[in-house]
């Protein structure tokens, strides 16, 4: 079974850039947010209360998928973000903000235990922090299309990942000062990498026989 990594944290934090830095070693498979590809996205950034539950919906059936490939796979994968966070974080701050029916995020949550007791837990999860001000100022910044989370809901945020965090092993967890210049992380990951491998050992792949033929 294939190991599984998920990058998490605050919008803005750095999530998407730590993945593929990580993944430039070689040594993982990529499980990305795709967003401007999910077919519910633009809906629901143009009609908040119509289509808030078919794009969580499938936003967590997706990242089921992602988890399950990768899980069936060899190589081991490393997500930014991830079902945990999807349902977590986002789907539990569109139902506190109206955009998901008390029914609406029940069904979601119904879907999420199913799907979590189906596959495994992340192996490791990274958790990349930044203070709230400077997540703010990046916000401001990258002028991402469909968003849907506001600047104004980064506290709010801060404060689902700690109550879901807090439940995490310790042992899953390592903590990731992203609050320094991020430009592509290339200062932490060597310390990150050293890390991952405390927890999770690279396996060493045999070298092939020789042809004997």
């Amino acid at each position: 079974m294939g190991k599984l990594i998920s990058v998490v944290g605050n919008s803005g934090v750095g999530k998407t850039t730590l993945t593929q830095a990580l993944a430039r070693n070689g040594r993982w498979v990529t499980g990305v947010e795709q967003h401007r590809e999910r077919p519910f996205q633009e809906s629901f950034a143009h009609d908040l209360h119509r289509f808030g539950l078919a794009n969580q919906l499938d936003y967590l059936l997706f990242r089921a998928e992602q988890e399950l490939a990768i899980r069936q796979g060899a190589v081991p994968g490393i997500q930014d973000g991830g079902l945990d966070l999807d349902f977590q974080v986002f789907t539990r701050l569109f139902h506190f903000k109206g955009y998901l029916s008390d029914p609406e995020f029940s069904l979601c949550e119904r879907l999420y235990l199913v799907l979590r007791a189906t596959l495994p837990p992340p192996d490791l999860i990274l958790r990349l922090t930044a203070p709230l001000e400077l997540l703010t100022q990046r916000y401001r910044q990258r002028g991402r299309a469909f968003e849907i989370a506001k600047q104004e809901d980064l506290p709010i945020m801060e404060r689902l990942l700690g109550e879901w965090l807090d439940s995490v092993p310790a042992i899953r967890l390592i903590m990731v000062d992203a609050g320094q210049d991020r430009s592509h992380f290339r200062n932490l990951v060597p310390g990150i990498l050293k890390e991952i491998n405390r927890i999770i050992p690279a396996k060493t792949n045999p070298r092939p026989k020789p042809d004997r033929g």
